[in-house]
């Protein structure tokens, strides 16, 4: 009887020791080297310039067309000048809101595409870790220091950078 319970103690003891394996990675730098999220960034700064670029145009044109107000506004009568300048100062109120408008709506659309990058990366790491037998990958960053310290060995940044990025090229 006593050699059951001492076999089911050392049993016992040798399971709840069994080693857990750990790691951790930065967080933004596996985001900001993800080829995923570096597209988007592209994607954008280059709607972003046809969007300054129109922006800019249609403000030179309207411009222009206060400039000639300016010169006929001489020549009209007063109501007649007010009229065109009341109707010139709602051109621009529209303007401006159409403007906000296409900026609100291009941001939310970068959002939306940087939170779905990010929620890949999530899965990325999380399918990672179960495949290589991972009982916890940390995260960590500059901003948000959860893991004070860790050894080299323990820091899968890179290796999960070098991953991410070829399942992103698949």
């Amino acid at each position: 009887m006593k050699k059951i319970i001492l076999a089911l103690i050392t049993v016992f003891v040798f399971t709840s020791c069994q080693q857990q394996k750990i790691a951790y990675m930065d967080n933004g730098k596996v985001i900001n080297e993800y080829q995923g999220k570096i597209e988007v960034e592209e994607k954008f700064k280059a709607l972003d310039d046809v969007f300054k670029r129109k922006t800019d145009s249609i403000a030179q044109a309207f411009q222009l067309e206060a400039q000639a107000f300016q010169l006929e506004a001489e020549k009209l009568s007063q109501t007649k000048a007010q009229e065109k300048y009341q109707a010139l100062t709602q051109k621009q109120q529209y303007l401006q809101q159409q403007t906000q408008f296409e900026q609100q709506q291009m941001q939310q659309a970068f959002q939306v595409e940087i939170d779905s990058a990010i929620i890949k990366v999530k899965a990325f790491v999380k399918d990672y870790g179960k495949k290589n037998g991972y009982t916890y990958i940390l995260g960590t960053s500059d901003a948000a220091a959860s893991v004070l310290y860790g050894t080299e060995e323990n820091d899968l940044t890179e290796i999960i950078i070098e991953a991410l990025n070829a399942s992103y090229k698949k």
